[in-house]
């Protein structure tokens, strides 16, 4: 739902402006249009409120310590997702990070053209360009693993 909408006359489907805000109806949390990717990530994390947001929490430093160049984004925001999915990119999308009730799905854009020795991938593996790695509450990642993966991506993009 929309609010501090002016003129009635803009419809459910029309542009935003900045300063309109969403709300998401389970949730007492206002998102404001205006907020950048950074906030939108942390209020996403602090949503969560668990280990999907611990998890995502995590993979955002590691992604950051093996790219410090990386750009924050926010893709595929809507009202019924007003966080969006947190994206990492350099030169084109490295990961994306989407949060489901059982997993966090971490999804390589150009995973399928990247050497992956430790086998983080276990997801979307019959793809032609992406690849995923699911984690269920209770794993474990290999960091150094991880943070091998987002350099590459990230050099991939460069070339």
């Amino acid at each position: 739902m929309f609010s501090s909408l002016a003129p009635t006359d803009r419809g459910a489907n029309s542009p935003r402006r900045i300063g309109d805000t969403l709300e998401e109806s389970n949730h007492a949390r206002r998102v404001r249009i205006r907020d950048t990717p950074s906030e939108l990530i942390d209020a996403k994390i602090e949503e969560l409120d668990d280990w999907r947001g611990e998890m995502l929490s995590r993979i955002r430093g590691l992604t950051k310590q093996a790219a410090p160049e990386v750009v924050e984004e926010i893709k595929w925001r809507k009202p019924s997702n007003p966080f969006g999915v947190p994206v990492w990119s350099h030169d084109g999308i490295i990961v994306t990070g989407e949060t489901y009730k059982d997993k966090v799905k971490l999804t390589f854009a150009k995973g399928a053209s990247l050497e992956d020795p430790a086998g983080l991938f276990n997801s979307s593996l019959d793809g032609k360009v992406r690849r995923a790695i699911d984690l269920h509450e209770g794993d474990g990642i290999d960091e150094e693993a991880f943070k091998a993966l987002v350099r590459s991506a990230a050099e991939l993009n460069a070339s």
